[in-house]
């Protein structure tokens, strides 16, 4: 069965991505958990500008060909692309042996005590040698911490208290605000300083903030700024 799904590349064996299932347009998610992973996802898009890197959510990975793929709810990795056909049955999710590396890190949002994030899918991220994995669970459904943070030393995963993912240069961090209409507490990703990476539309509204502010000091000084 297993030499059916391989074909011959020179000296060692790929899987043949015809034979894996790359989607199956099965729902998951609810409102909340969609919203959280577009602000996670859209966050990085919108501020980091200088390194190339692929972030997505609900996007299958395949860590090996002889287990159906784990589907994080939103997972970051640093120095690959996407490549330019992206219809390709095998260029659709995320196969480590074409991106040749885990991504750095998956996120669990917990909606649920039916996931087993802190049982079977940890095995699996510390099977991928996944950098770090990280447990948001917001109604505390697995216990009292809102966000559990594993990385990984060796072959296996430690609870760490830091928040700060020293291999990938981001953190996260509990932010309240509003994001699409929503108030509400969400995870953000944040810099070293704590502030956190801004979408597009919260770069549009300081930009707007900076315009606004620096017509405010033109007119103090007898500028009119409309004709600049």
């Amino acid at each position: 069965m297993v030499e059916q799904l391989l074909i011959n590349n020179d000296d060692y064996y790929v899987p043949d991505a015809n034979q894996l299932i790359t989607e199956d347009d099965t729902p998951v998610d609810n409102f909340a958990s969609a919203k959280q992973q577009r602000l996670l996802v859209g966050s990085l898009y919108s501020s980091i500008q200088q390194q190339t890197f692929l972030a997505e959510a609900n996007v299958g990975v395949y860590y090996t060909d002889l287990q159906p793929p784990i589907v994080p709810d939103v997972f970051l990795s640093l120095d690959v692309q996407l490549p330019q056909n992206w219809w390709e049955k095998q260029n659709r999710c995320y196969m480590v042996w074409r991106f040749g590396k885990p991504p750095e890190v998956v996120i669990e949002i917990v909606s649920n005590k039916e996931g087993d994030e802190l049982g079977k899918k940890q095995k699996i991220y510390e099977q991928m040698r996944a950098s770090y994995y990280i447990v948001y669970d917001p109604n505390q459904q697995l216990g009292e911490q809102v966000i559990r943070v594993y990385e990984l030393r060796g072959m296996r995963y430690f609870e760490t208290s830091e928040t700060w993912l020293e291999q990938v240069g981001l953190g996260v961090t509990l932010w309240q605000g509003e994001f699409e209409g929503r108030q509400d507490v969400w995870l953000r990703w944040c810099y070293q300083d704590e502030n956190v990476l801004p979408t597009g539309d919260e770069r549009a509204q300081q930009a707007e903030q900076r315009a606004q502010l620096l017509a405010e000091r033109l007119r103090a000084m007898g500028v009119d700024p409309d004709t600049l």
